[in-house]
């Protein structure tokens, strides 16, 4: 994000577009392709290299990624009691994808994926399916359908409807603050230069921390929604 002001006066439309690295026929790579498979890569590398030195007595990287954990399932915990410990897993992955890749934004020539409207679309989808996956593995095809036409068939396509225009919001939301932060970030760099640097920068990890919360956060919230008829008829019957 910071490398476009190497004595360029004017914004280079290559810093906000999403050019093709490679194509192999109908096939493009786009540089959020890659940034996402290498954000991918590290992590399953640093879990792989943790999980081969877990110790009974913790040292400060073990303590601090337990504390993590806790966190999470804590915030999972809070929405879903009941189902906290099938949703963490996808809830707590995408907590830490969606940080780190608003993060490395602030890697110098590395612009973050989420800037990019198919990216948070395919992330928006994939919370879309696993709402209908976990609410269809607890509740059953046959329960999970019927809450579709309760109280009344009259509510189904109001249903339908809000299923497709909260996805929908869900990745213009992450995608437009941050292409919204990134060019931000480069108009003030491209007037102020140097001289303000920090406070861009801090703005920028606030931000991102921000967005992650809120697009995971959404997402539980859509996740424990699918399941949340079958809770609540599971505690009446007790």
């Amino acid at each position: 994000m910071f490398t476009s002001l190497s004595g360029n006066s004017t914004v280079d439309q290559g810093q906000i577009d999403i050019e093709p690295l490679l194509e192999f026929g109908p096939v493009v790579i786009t540089s959020t392709v890659v940034t996402t498979w290498a954000i991918i890569g590290v992590v399953w590398l640093f879990c792989w290299i943790l999980s081969r030195q877990l110790r009974i007595e913790p040292g400060p990287v073990q303590t601090a990624i337990e504390g993590i954990v806790l966190a999470i399932e804590d915030a999972v915990a809070a929405v879903s009691p009941r189902y906290a410990p099938r949703i963490m897993p996808f809830i707590g992955s995408l907590w830490v994808f969606l940080l780190i890749a608003n993060l490395s934004g602030l890697i110098p020539g590395v612009h973050s994926p989420t800037r990019d409207l198919s990216a948070t679309a395919a992330l928006a989808f994939l919370v879309f399916l696993s709402t209908h996956w976990f609410g269809i593995r607890i509740q059953g095809l046959r329960r999970y359908l019927k809450h579709y036409i309760s109280p009344s068939p009259i509510l189904l396509p109001f249903h339908l409807i809000s299923e497709v225009t909260r996805t929908i919001a869900l990745a213009v939301r992450l995608f437009g603050n941050m292409m919204s932060l990134e060019m931000a970030a480069l108009l003030i760099l491209l007037v102020a230069g140097f001289l303000a640097p920090v406070p861009i920068l801090m703005l920028h990890i606030v931000e991102a921390a921000v967005q992650a919360y809120i697009f995971g956060m959404l997402a539980l919230i859509y996740v424990a929604g699918g399941i949340q008829s079958q809770q609540l008829r599971q505690q009446k019957m007790e």
